[in-house]
């Protein structure tokens, strides 16, 4: 998951701030008992578990270190293979969830990318070094307005926008994309406009109901707001729960659960440690109900991560990819910096994949595609002329080129024409059918990837165990990192209680549509 706004308080000295304790209430086990009852249509809720994987899931659950989420799996259907977006980033997936749509069409192209028309970098939020370069008004600007009213393009609807046109409601808890139709307020602690220029308040579009840390929140005792801004489980779980025991649950919940993702980057995508303290979490939601098996009366529970991790070797040295190093003979555009008339190309490093820009004429693509190439840690490069999108690899002979259309089609039922190599995808030809390897849907997350923006740049993935670090990103050596195409970082668990509906085959960006037609059926 993404740094976000806990840099904004490190940067005004507040990061070692504990969560303050929550009331001793007794629970009102009655008021959730009302929604035993039968109902006419279902509610669903959504659980989205940063960096939740399958193995360290079912390790967990096998040492009995998480029983809730062994509740939810023994009572449904599980399956490891979803893919996830591209790039393999929070904020890319979160737009891909509740639009239904790769970046070609949602707009969001990673956690940080350059904007053409503005020539400037853009980060949501990469760690606390870039956010300094940056300007903690910039990065709060982005993340408080940019996301919902500005970048998320307006030629998709969200599921909360679709819900409100078919007279549903719908809640979002503590994620970051939520655009919908109703008008919120969000506050900003006077702690941070007293130490930095931002207006106390931020006008947005959300769902009905909108929990977003201390900025907004459903229940006005939950006093969990001091650690990362409430932006943390306790302050979401307790969301959830306030809305169960008011019995004023909407037909389509999503709730974030943002903190394994931390434990899984400084430990490795081994560690159960994350996932043992947020089962402690779905363990206070379970027990509000008389019987834990009373939570599956009524309502669809859909727990699933976000992206894989996947391990980074330990050694920094052979481990992080420095591209300002590769391409130093060019002038990089600096973090912060405007876009001078010589400086020729922009490196925004999303961990295992990265964007690099060409703004100068005197420099062309395919002379950077080539020198990256040499490097053996990166898996493949890509760029786009025209239509076409070209894929090379230093670890294949020739090309591999692309576009949407032909007589090519996957098992998504996309059709495609393809030239080339094929193996630089690791994509298997039988009778004009597709058939994926180590990149999931490789064709439409790169498609997806590249006409996610103006400009003319390269999409450089990683080999497993590598990563790039750009001029002040973050780096993730002897734990774990995400941010590829490769399946090790991109084919997530889901669990599904209280439906039979098919769960095979499913792509972050179908999950939608499936909710949807749970009213639409």
């Amino acid at each position: 998951m993404i740094r976000l706004l806990p840099c904004i308080v490190i940067s005004i000295l507040l990061i070692g701030c504990a969560s303050s304790s929550n009331n001793s209430n007794e629970y009102d086990k009655k008021a959730a008992a009302i929604q035993t009852e039968s109902q006419s249509s279902p509610k669903v809720i959504l659980l989205v578990i940063d960096s939740m994987m399958d193995e360290p899931l079912k390790k967990a659950i096998q040492e009995k270190k998480a029983p809730a989420l062994a509740f939810f799996l023994k009572h449904g259907q599980y399956s490891k293979n979803v893919v996830s977006s591209y790039p393999t980033m929070s904020v890319t997936i979160d737009s891909s969830l509740i639009t239904g749509a790769y970046p070609d069409k949602s707009k969001i192209p990673g956690l940080v990318w350059f904007n053409n028309d503005k020539k400037q970098i853009i980060t949501y939020g990469n760690g606390f070094f870039e956010i300094m370069k940056i300007g903690v008004s910039q990065f709060a600007e982005s993340i408080m307005h940019q996301y919902n009213n500005v970048d998320l393009s307006p030629n998709v609807r969200t599921i909360h926008e679709d819900l409100d046109t078919i007279k549903k409601e719908s809640a979002s808890i503590n994620a970051f994309i939520y655009r919908g139709n109703y008008h919120h307020t969000l506050k900003v602690p006077k702690v941070i406009t007293k130490v930095s220029n931002l207006p106390e308040e931020y006008e947005t579009a959300g769902p009905k109901m909108l929990s977003l840390g201390t900025f907004i929140q459903q229940d006005k005792e939950n006093n969990h707001i001091v650690n990362r801004l409430g932006l943390n489980d306790a302050f979401a779980v307790q969301e959830l729960k306030y809305l169960l025991e008011k019995n004023i649950i909407p037909d389509f919940t999503i709730l974030y659960i943002s903190e394994n993702d931390f434990t899984v980057h400084r430990k490795g995508p081994n560690t159960i440690k994350g996932i043992e303290k947020l089962d402690k979490h779905l363990q206070e939601v379970l027990n509000i109900f008389p019987k834990w098996e009373d939570a599956l009366n009524n309502y669809i529970w859909v727990i699933i991560g976000d992206s894989k991790q996947s391990p980074v070797i330990e050694s920094k040295k052979e481990a992080l990819i420095d591209l300002k190093e590769i391409l130093s003979k060019h002038r990089i555009l600096k973090l912060g910096k405007p876009a001078a008339k010589d400086d020729e190309i922009v490196i925004t490093a999303n961990e295992r994949m990265a964007y690099v820009y060409k703004i100068n004429e005197s420099v062309t693509l395919e002379n950077i595609a080539e020198k990256l190439k040499t490097d053996h840690r990166i898996a493949w490069i890509a760029w786009k002329e025209k239509e076409i999108i070209h894929v090379i690899s230093g670890d294949h002979e020739g090309s591999f080129n692309f576009n949407s259309g032909g007589t090519y089609k996957d098992v998504y039922n996309q059709a495609w024409s393809i030239k080339g190599n094929t193996s630089i995808l690791d994509l298997t030809l039988k009778n004009r059918n597709i058939h994926y390897g180590d990149y999931p849907d490789g064709l439409g997350r790169l498609y997806g990837a590249m006409h996610s923006q103006e400009g003319e740049f390269l999409v450089v993935d990683a080999k497993p165990g590598y990563e790039f670090i750009g001029e002040s990103s973050p780096e993730h050596s002897g734990g774990g990192a995400h941010g590829s195409m490769h399946k090790d970082d991109s084919l997530i668990p889901i669990i599904v209680t209280g439906t039979d509906k098919s769960i095979d085959q499913l792509r972050i960006v179908d999950l939608k549509k499936w909710i949807l037609d749970f009213w639409n059926d």
